[in-house]
């Protein structure tokens, strides 16, 4: 008896250890996608919407309309945050842009993909897509609570 409880509670144990491993792992993969989005925000987005997504970046002066607060766009679309909308304003799709104040990330990151993946033009959209989802994924983190 002693032994098969010894046995069940070494699978116990095992099993435990893979869901640990398997949750770190998760956590893990989700962490370069978010650091990857907060770059691109840090380094395309903040200079007119802020280091905190809420419209005060250096460059919000010198539009002709203010850059909306980033962090507030799930509270104005009904507590949901709006992923193709806000997809479709990033890639240029969108009619957010409107005048075209903003500019359109989806070509930038098609340029960049063309450098990176030269060889590889199916690759592109992909590289786009992710790019745009991982900034995506950042600005869901940002939205206020």
């Amino acid at each position: 008896m002693r032994k098969e409880f010894a046995m069940r509670s070494s699978g116990l144990l095992a099993q435990a250890a893979v869901l640990a491993a398997c949750s770190m792992a998760a956590v893990a993969l989700a962490q370069p996608r978010l650091e990857l989005g907060r770059r691109d925000f840090e380094s395309k987005c903040a200079v007119c919407h802020g280091k905190d997504g809420k419209g005060g970046g250096p460059y919000a002066e010198q539009l002709k309309h203010p850059p909306p607060d980033l962090t507030t766009l799930a509270r104005r679309n009904g507590g949901i945050f709006p992923v193709t909308r806000t997809y479709e304003t990033i890639e240029g799709a969108g009619k957010g842009h409107g005048t075209r104040e903003m500019p359109v990330w989806g070509l930038d990151y098609t340029i960049q993909a063309t450098e990176v993946l030269p060889e590889l033009p199916y690759n592109q959209a992909m590289y786009v897509r992710t790019r745009i989802m991982a900034l995506l994924e950042y600005l869901n983190q940002l939205q206020a609570k």
